[in-house]
């Protein structure tokens, strides 16, 4: 897992063909807003989070944020012990974000 601020993640992900946004927040969370092209997966359901984690190509880049940055950090830590290799976490969160939302 790498921690990126928002210019890294703004700059990574668009450039990046192999680029997966995963929100990790609540579906209620992502009423207020959501990064645009990101698929929530809900970390707090947690057979739903693991059978929807592990159906993903571990070959892909996963850039994961939630509110704050702790839930995000833990489904990075998670995916690396179930073996994906390239999980970036949003440092900050949805809460900090200050680049495109969708609602």
């Amino acid at each position: 897992m790498k921690d990126l601020n928002q210019e890294e993640w703004r700059e990574k992900t668009s450039e990046d063909k192999d680029a997966i946004i995963i929100d990790v927040r609540t579906p209620e969370e992502v009423e207020d807003g959501f990064i645009p092209g990101a698929i929530n997966v809900d970390i707090y359901d947690a057979p739903g989070f693991m059978n929807k984690i592990n159906s993903l190509d571990k070959e892909k880049n996963y850039y994961i944020y939630c509110k704050s940055g702790g839930r995000s950090s833990q489904a990075c830590a998670i995916m690396e012990q179930i073996g994906f290799d390239n999980t970036y976490n949003l440092s900050g969160g949805f809460s900090q974000w200050n680049g495109e939302k969708e609602v």
